[in-house]
């Protein structure tokens, strides 16, 4: 029976953010015309994926629409699957990815990105450690790419804060500070990258066909992984609450507290 790919984002509530998510549904659809492609949202936006997982019949392998890892990666997405689909194969974030640092130097230099500026990788953060390592190893990736230090920052949770980047950057030779928006889409974080002061931000990443050629490659991972491993491996329901958040772009006023990523 054929395997359907089923993206999981995050969830927001700004109608800009959901509109990117399915775009970017509809540019994976159309990479392998006739492969099922649902997309599902872990809270606040609609279709919810625990209905979606339950409606889905044969193979499923879920694709977190996540750039990091994090709460949403480590605990959210694996208790949903455990609830509802536990054969179901879950694939890693996005990101650290060559095909994502691509994206984001097309939106720097749409943004209007000079030689001589200063680049901040700029996401939303998280109190995972690791998550944040995954986003100082973007930044790393984008450094070779444009040939120069790229600082990764964070708009919440995290070390060094938008903020304390910038105000290094001006402390130094560099003219002008621009902020490359390691977001996959408008939401609150990235108005904070607007609002930082910064000479430029890029827009998010955004539906691209570079993130939906890495969404294929996700799901291609785990299908020849599950194809090497026999019985399949379920997802557990996990035991011990984590206290990092990892989401895609969620609007003022969201439910947790303890941290906070669109990385």
């Amino acid at each position: 029976m054929t395997t359907t790919l089923v993206l999981a984002a995050h969830g927001a509530r700004g109608e800009e953010w959901g509109a990117v998510m399915r775009d970017l549904a509809e540019l994976v659809r159309r990479a392998r015309p006739g492969r099922p492609v649902e997309l599902g949202f872990l809270e606040l936006s609609s279709p919810a994926l625990t209905d979606v997982l339950a409606a889905v019949p044969g193979p499923v392998v879920v694709v977190p629409l996540l750039l990091a890892g994090g709460y949403h990666v480590h605990i959210d997405l694996p208790s949903v699957i455990a609830r509802t689909r536990p054969d179901a194969r879950v694939t890693g974030q996005l990101g650290p990815h060559p095909l994502l640092t691509a994206v984001l130097a097309r939106r720097l230099v749409a943004a209007g990105l000079r030689s001589c500026d200063a680049v901040v990788l700029g996401a939303a953060g998280s109190s995972d450690p690791a998550a944040l390592e995954d986003v100082r190893a973007a930044a790393r990736l984008l450094s070779v790419r444009l040939s120069r230090p790229v600082t990764a920052a964070f708009a919440s949770a995290g070390s060094p804060t938008v903020s304390q980047a910038l105000d290094r950057i001006r402390s130094g030779p560099a003219p002008r500070a621009v902020i490359a928006s390691y977001l996959l889409a408008p939401g609150l974080f990235h108005e904070r990258l607007i609002a930082s002061g910064a000479d430029a931000v890029s827009a998010p990443i955004g539906a691209d066909e570079d993130v939906a050629a890495l969404v294929w490659r996700r799901f291609d991972e785990a299908v020849a992984a599950g194809r090497s491993t026999s019985p399949r491996r379920t997802v557990q329901a996990p035991s011990v609450p984590s206290l990092s958040l990892i989401a895609d772009s969620p609007s003022p006023g969201g439910s947790r507290v303890t941290g906070a990523s669109d990385a």
